[in-house]
């Protein structure tokens, strides 16, 4: 990956109850960490536990700190706490389907219950991009690639570049 990002402000948001508690290392959010900071990007980690008021205070934090692209990983299945989609969802303006359905295309052709992932992607009012992506290591080492090849794209647009 090419430093496509160079200086942009990003946040990884690690949604995990049991990563919150001390009682389980983060997995995912490092990978995202590393992936995005290999792009360029000057990058914030933060894990949150699970619920609808931590993830979109959290989401809302990092907008508001000047971040320009915010990745959460955790909290999209089907779990009675996974309701980072939920948290989401009323801050985004914009919906950028395609980037959260390729993230479950590119994951369910190893993983087929990755299908059952119901993370989102979109743009906030202040033009902030924010995709969910599913929990697992191969979760995100599947979106640090699909993100770079997108992502960079993406805030340029929102910059105001062509296409």
């Amino acid at each position: 990956m090419s430093p496509d990002l160079a200086g942009v402000p990003a946040h990884v948001i690690t949604v995990s109850d049991r990563s919150a508690a001390g009682a389980r290392p983060d997995a995912s959010g490092p990978i995202l960490v590393q992936a995005l900071m290999t792009l360029g990007a000057q990058v914030t980690a933060r894990i949150v536990p699970d619920g609808i008021d931590s993830v979109r205070g959290a989401i809302r934090a990092a907008v508001e700190a000047g971040a320009r692209a915010v990745v959460t990983t955790g909290g999209t299945g089907l779990a009675p706490r996974d309701l980072t989609p939920e948290a989401t969802a009323p801050l985004l303006a914009r919906p950028l389907p395609g980037v959260a359905e390729r993230l479950r295309a590119v994951d369910a052709e190893a993983v087929p219950t990755a299908a059952l992932s119901r993370g989102l992607a979109g743009v906030t009012e202040e033009g902030v991009v924010v995709v969910n992506v599913a929990g697992s290591t191969g979760a995100a080492r599947s979106a640090a690639v699909v993100l770079g090849a997108v992502l960079p794209h993406a805030l340029a647009q929102l910059a105001g570049g062509d296409h």
